[in-house]
């Protein structure tokens, strides 16, 4: 099955300039704690809510003022709509990571999937568990 049919496609997108306590703000709105970082339409970076923790708060940024391009992930990880969700999840257990961006053909966001996404899925919990046993094993 391809990973297109059970992403999220809706993703909530930050630019580089929100300051820090925007992207808090929207995470808690959202209640996410992830979010891609596009300048304009091209995806730059990543930040989650353990950025804000250990990359802001731990090193007294002020949220209000520093911006997430600060704090923010600059390598991203992704897949393509159209990968087999089998290799969606080898990629997530190789990169030790629990989301994956995915983009289309033209490398526009289109989405992201989750394990939990994966485990939903009929027939896919081996794969889920199995990658979620990897990325532990790591850390």
């Amino acid at each position: 099955m391809k990973i297109k049919h059970i992403m999220s496609h809706s993703v909530e997108t930050i630019s580089p300039a929100t300051p820090i306590a925007k992207a808090a703000e929207r995470m808690r709105e959202h209640d996410i704690g992830f979010l891609p970082v596009c300048d304009g339409d091209h995806l730059v970076g990543t930040v989650t809510d353990r950025d804000i923790a250990i990359r802001s708060v731990a090193q007294g940024r002020d949220p209000r003022l520093a911006e997430v391009v600060e704090i923010m992930t600059p390598v991203v990880f992704y897949c393509y709509e159209d990968d087999e969700i089998e290799r969606v999840a080898q990629q997530m257990q190789e990169k030790e990571v629990r989301r994956m961006l995915i983009l289309s053909s033209e490398k526009r966001l289109t989405g992201v999937v989750s394990l939990g996404d994966i485990a939903r899925t009929s027939g896919e919990q081996n794969i889920a568990g199995e990658t979620l046993g990897e990325i532990a094993e790591a850390a």
